[in-house]
């Protein structure tokens, strides 16, 4: 086939272009390469996490808990949550050391079909969607000071962040040391605005301002599905907990630096949100909080004037770093699920030249440039939770499973089960309650959509049907012709 042509042109091996060498450049076998080290995998947890959420979830969470005292407490437990479901995931991630997070512990416990469904539902809604939604985030932060006064056009905002989507997928074809150094570039400057906000927070505290701290607890909701709803919000500004092991392989030493990334970032991460939502509240009543367009943006007007505009700055550098994040590890399940055979081979094929996984990049870019085009932020956090919390809770259920059906694999890291039975519990909770309280036909659509991977699964997975594979075969032979991308060397 000419692709092997290719290959052999190349030597079976990858060019590093990070840098100069002093004789030829560097062969590298065509793979994926263990190029994340522990203050990337920091940085990659962290400026996931740290994204549009902060910036846009605080009006949710109030508005859902109803007054301050829940508020608070919402964003503690809901970092409790992270920690204690990453915490499952460091078990999982050391004992199976395969990049895919929740994809490879499903196969692992249940079987391909589980497995394929969750990577049905990830690759093709749930990964694309969060690009989506933090990119528009992205975009809406951008053009807002060029509208002062008023929203910004819709179609400004979509334009802006499919700009963005392009420039990130680019990043991330290219190198994995660049993406890594973009990632840790921005969450360093996503720290230091929070630092900002929090040091004014403080000193507001200390001149009296805690009108709105007292009574925080008057007005507070306690419906079932609402607290569900606000838990949801909360959540979704700590979404990222995970991502660590959507790239295990490409991690260096990942029995030390898995756990300790996750030990390091997500508490940390989780006094950030705290302590800037109270910064938030010297400065703001509730009443201001949920009309304020962008509560970061409208703290920085009252308490940083005239250098307000740094705030909406970092902002902008917070989201796209975090949008940086979900389309490095969105491109990894893609690309495991391909090897796997669950999606089209091509998603499993690296970049000759640059060892990135670019055909499974290039896809997921493709699927978020189409969910920016009909999209609200807040029915998307809604459709994206629901879904996600439901295979959360099914990979907590595998580490249980696993506990006594594969009591061979070895465990660097062994929680007590009975976190992973927490992770259940809450994942049922966060599923059904608003299910329950207000039943709404977009938690029918997201069901008939997983279960609708199964019209996919059987003819072309399962019994693999010899007219796929034929029809497929030329348009895979072109598409790596086109973009210069071989299969994985095999690895011991």
């Amino acid at each position: 086939m000419a692709a092997d042509s290719v290959r052999k042109e190349s030597q079976n091996g990858c060019t590093d272009h990070s840098g100069p060498t002093k004789d030829k450049p560097t062969e590298k076998a065509a793979m994926l390469h263990k190029d994340v080290g522990l203050l990337s995998g920091i940085s990659l947890i962290v400026g996931t996490m740290i994204g549009s959420g902060i910036f846009i979830s605080p009006k949710s969470v109030l508005l859902y808990s109803g007054a301050v005292g829940p508020c608070l407490l919402i964003w503690t437990a809901c970092g409790v949550l992270s920690t204690l479901g990453a915490l499952c995931y460091a078990e999982l991630g050391t004992m199976i050391t395969k990049s895919g997070a929740e994809y490879s512990y499903l196969m692992e416990a249940f079987g391909g079909l589980l497995a394929y469904l969750y990577s049905w539902t990830s690759v093709m809604v749930l990964k694309p969607s969060s690009f989506a939604i933090i990119t528009l985030s992205f975009a809406e932060y951008v053009s807002a000071p060029f509208y002062p006064g008023c929203t910004p056009p819709v179609v400004v905002i979509k334009c802006l962040s499919a700009a963005a989507i392009f420039v990130i997928i680019t990043v991330n074809c290219l190198s994995v040391k660049l993406a890594s150094f973009v990632q840790n570039f921005f969450t360093g400057a996503k720290l230091i605005i929070i630092i900002v906000i929090v040091v004014a927070g403080i000193v507001l505290m200390a001149q009296g301002n805690t009108q709105n701290l007292s009574n925080a607890f008057q007005g507070s909701k306690t419906s079932f599905g609402a607290i569900g709803l606000a838990f949801y919000n909360g959540l979704w500004a700590y979404d990222g907990w995970n991502q660590l092991n959507f790239i295990t392989e490409e991690l260096k030493d990942p029995y030390r630096n898995l756990p300790l990334a996750i030990i390091i970032g997500i508490p940390l991460v989780t006094v950030c949100y705290v302590l800037v939502n109270v910064a938030y509240f010297t400065v703001m009543s509730p009443t201001e909080l949920l009309l304020s367009p962008a509560v970061a943006v409208t703290f920085g007007d009252r308490v940083l004037y005239p250098l307000s505009w740094i705030v909406p700055l970092f902002v902008v550098f917070s989201t796209f770093g975090s949008a940086n994040g979900s389309c490095f590890t969105a491109g990894r399940l893609s690309y495991v699920a391909g090897r796997e055979g669950h999606m089209v081979k091509l998603l499993s094929y690296i970049s000759l030249k640059r060892c990135t996984p670019s055909p499974a990049l290039i896809f997921n870019g493709i699927l978020t440039f189409f969910y920016i085009i009909p999209a609200d932020i807040n029915s998307l956090i809604n459709y994206f939770s629901f879904a996600q919390w439901a295979f959360y809770g099914l990979t907590a259920l595998a580490l249980i499973v696993m506990r006594f059906t594969r009591k061979e694999l070895k465990r660097p890291v062994k929680v007590p089960v009975v976190l992973a039975g927490i992770m259940v519990v809450v994942s049922c909770y966060l599923v059904l309650a608003p299910i329950i309280d207000k039943p709404e036909l977009e938690y029918l659509y997201c069901t008939i959509f997983i279960f609708s991977g199964l019209l996919l699964y059987f003819p072309f997975v399962y019994w693999k049907v010899n007219w796929a594979q034929k029809f497929m075969k030329p348009i895979t032979m072109h598409l790596q012709l086109l973009l210069e991308v071989v299969p994985p060397e095999k690895t011991e």
